[in-house]
């Protein structure tokens, strides 16, 4: 009965977790989880001095430990590049996280054909790809079938409403982020291809999708219409580091070994009820 312990289900001690996009936002509270938790994270982002000021702050604190790799995802040369420095510090990783992304906005009429369109999908769905197929053999190393190497992609709940506006109702409209989800849509399709391309490797892949959560990406709409946004939810309130940080920590232990190609709408149920569509 040992293992139906919660640290025997949910412990990562020790486990490798590579984390796109991890210096802010999600991605900075899936680190933080990582390693207050036991976990090893190697953190990738373009800015070198957030970084190193996150990774001291986490090394401080532990248990676990952080290390980062600085790269520029949004291309297959720059996606190459940072798994080959991955590549020599880890023979084996546990997890990879696809969390790095961008969105833009822009008038239906007036989209930038590059920023607009080619620089999110660059990010958004060609870097999953890239750095699925890239680390898989680091994940499939010594990976059992009742411990896969993990993929998670981190969507949006964005890919699963049909309006580009959803703010409209608060007085914040004529931009839509048309691309934005567009790009979290084929994410989510892509991980669901990827987990059956991958099974018979021994790995997982499943995408988390969530709903409105504070960030740096968000904070220009919870600047001017949180309140609002947060009374209108079916919860009342926004996504906190504990619910992202929850689903991803069951989807990479013990507990969640036998779920892939999935994704799991973590919006506290907004999308099912019509909230922000």
């Amino acid at each position: 009965m040992s293992s139906l312990k919660i640290e025997s289900l949910f412990g990562v001690q020790g486990r490798v977790a590579v984390i796109t996009g991890g210096s802010q936002g999600l991605g900075e509270t899936l680190a933080r989880a990582w390693v207050v938790n036991g976990g090893h994270a190697l953190i990738t982002s373009r800015t070198e001095e957030t970084l190193s000021k996150l990774c001291k702050e986490l090394n401080q604190c532990g248990p676990g430990k952080a290390e980062y790799v600085v790269g520029d995802l949004s291309s297959k040369a720059g996606c190459l590049a940072v798994c080959t420095e991955i590549k020599k510090r880890f023979q084996k990783i546990h997890v990879l996280v696809n969390n790095a992304g961008t969105v833009l906005s822009a008038p239906f009429d007036d989209v930038p054909e590059k920023e607009g369109w080619d620089d999110v999908f660059d990010l958004n769905v060609k870097a999953v790809f890239f750095m699925t197929s890239q680390l898989t053999p680091e994940l499939a190393k010594d990976a059992t079938n009742l411990d896969p190497g993990r993929v998670v992609v981190i969507s949006s709940a964005a890919a699963f409403n049909t309006n580009t506006e959803p703010l409209r109702a608060f007085g914040i409209s004529g931009k839509g982020t048309w691309s934005y989800k567009a790009s979290k849509a084929a994410a989510v399709s892509l991980s669901t291809t990827l987990a059956v391309t991958l099974g018979p490797k021994l790995i997982t892949v499943n995408t988390i999708c969530p709903g409105f959560y504070r960030s740096n990406m968000t904070k220009p709409f919870f600047d001017k219409v949180g309140d609002s946004i947060e009374k209108e939810h079916p919860m009342g309130r926004s996504g906190t580091p504990e619910d992202i940080a929850g689903v991803f920590l069951f989807l990479t232990s013990r507990a969640g070994a036998h779920v892939s190609a999935n994704y799991i709408l973590s919006d506290g149920g907004s999308i099912a009820a019509g909230k922000f569509t």
